[in-house]
């Protein structure tokens, strides 16, 4: 019998819902413009349709993943039962590259609104400051933390909301471009948008890493993620339109702040709407920095139960069974992030890392229903097999992008995973012989 505790089983599907609108929605506050720097209006658009119905297609598939294997450790489970340790090995490799750089991108974003609400704040130390912050919060338990989840999630909802308010009677359809003819349409400024089309659903299968908490997986998780993905949709596409048809887009493709800097633009620098928006604003990247702390600690927590990392990140404090050196390991690696690379470059690779886990996963799943027709499936995808075969298509082409926006660091991140798999297969060989 195995006497060792447990993560507390407290989630339901709302707690879900919160978690996988709130790990990405400050991707609707800052990182998506960067793609305007890269494309226009509708070549940024089509880029954003095509990542927007992979996920889709992803989510459908990732769903029943996650409600018939509901382990913490997610994809990284998935690739395991379907492909074997290495293969598990790596999925979560990929995972942690993206869970873990993501924080450090969105906490650089948090202290430049910050800054923006007051400027005698460096935005490097508030960012710094926050990251600390709610690290400290995750460590509280799993109850207190999605509850703030979901406070931080729905503030942050209405938060959008209210710019897309404030934006409204300033409409103008004519600052849209008129659609394009096929040969004016740039194909290679659509490919290098991808990244930061990305960042508009970026970590939302990180539903899946709190599957061990969830009260019962065979219902909450389908209806949590999928509401999620919905959600997601709809405010990107609104962010999207309704924010080009305001300003030039080029205006804001290289600052941390864009909505903020929207309204500055419409309603003048004495006005209490970008000061009271920005506040709101700041909900949503605290959602998605806290989320996306809880998905990275939970994953090395259950890594290191896999014997893939070393055994003090699965060890869980007495009380609220919270992993707390998974949750102070994974917070140090991002602030120093933080120190290396700058947003844009810890965005790519975040997607970088994403887009590599999202192809292992589908293909897992495609082997799983070959490898285990009889296993328990509370949810299925339709249209198998056609649908998973063009989700990976779509993420092929996805994952080519991003390696085509920052090679050099592609090939760092691959050359670290290979030798990180070469110890783990090193480790695992002098094992079995002892």
């Amino acid at each position: 019998m195995n006497d060792s505790p447990k993560l507390h089983k407290a989630l339901h599907s709302v707690h879900l819902w919160g978690m996988a609108v709130g790990l990405v929605i400050s991707g609707d506050y800052f990182g998506w413009n960067f793609g305007w720097a890269k494309a226009n209006f509708w070549e940024f658009g089509f880029a954003i349709i095509w990542i927007a119905l992979f996920y889709v297609m992803f989510a459908l598939c990732f769903t029943e993943l996650a409600a018939s294997i509901p382990q913490a450790g997610g994809p990284s489970a998935y690739a395991k039962r379907a492909l074997g340790d290495t293969f598990g090995f790596y999925t979560g490799y990929l995972v942690l590259v993206e869970f873990l750089l993501a924080p450090p991108a969105i906490a650089s974003a948090l202290g430049g609104y910050i800054h923006f609400l007051f400027p005698i704040i460096p935005s490097f130390y508030a960012g710094i400051g926050m990251f600390v912050l709610l690290l400290l919060i995750n460590l509280t338990g799993i109850k207190q933390t999605a509850r703030f989840e979901l406070f931080v999630t729905f503030v942050a909802v209405m938060g959008l909301l209210f710019y897309l308010g404030l934006v409204f009677p300033h409409l103008s359809m004519e600052r849209i471009p008129s659609f394009p003819t096929f040969p004016s349409i740039s194909f290679s400024s659509i490919f290098i948008s991808i990244p930061f089309a990305i960042w508009f659903f970026l970590a939302v299968e990180g539903v899946a890493l709190a599957a061990e908490e969830v009260k019962n997986p065979a219902k909450d998780i389908p209806k949590g993620y999928i509401a999620g993905i919905f959600t997601l949709l709809c405010l990107a596409g609104m962010i999207y339109v309704f924010t080009a048809s305001v300003v030039q887009t080029n205006e804001i493709a290289t600052i941390e702040y864009p909505l903020s800097f929207v309204l500055n633009s419409l309603y003048g620098v004495e006005s209490i709407w970008p000061i009271l928006f920005t506040f709101i604003g700041l909900f949503g990247l605290v959602a998605s920095l806290f989320g996306i702390i809880l998905g990275n600690s939970r994953l090395l927590y259950a890594m290191s139960k896999e014997g893939y990392l070393p055994n003090y990140l699965s060890k869980l404090t007495k009380g609220p069974l919270v992993p707390q050196n998974a949750v102070l390991s994974g917070g140090i690696l991002g602030i120093l992030c933080m120190l290396f690379l700058d947003t844009a470059e810890l965005i790519t690779i975040s997607a970088l890392g994403a887009c590599g886990m999202y192809l292992l996963s589908l293909v897992s799943y495609i082997i799983l229903r070959k490898k285990e027709p009889h296993l328990d499936r509370p949810y299925k995808a339709p249209l198998y097999p056609i649908l998973p075969v063009v989700a990976i298509l779509f993420g092929l082409f996805a994952f080519g992008s991003v390696f085509y926006a920052e090679p050099i660091l592609t090939i760092v991140v691959f050359v670290v995973g290979i030798l990180l798999g070469g110890g783990y297969n090193m480790s695992q060989t002098r094992r079995n012989r002892i």
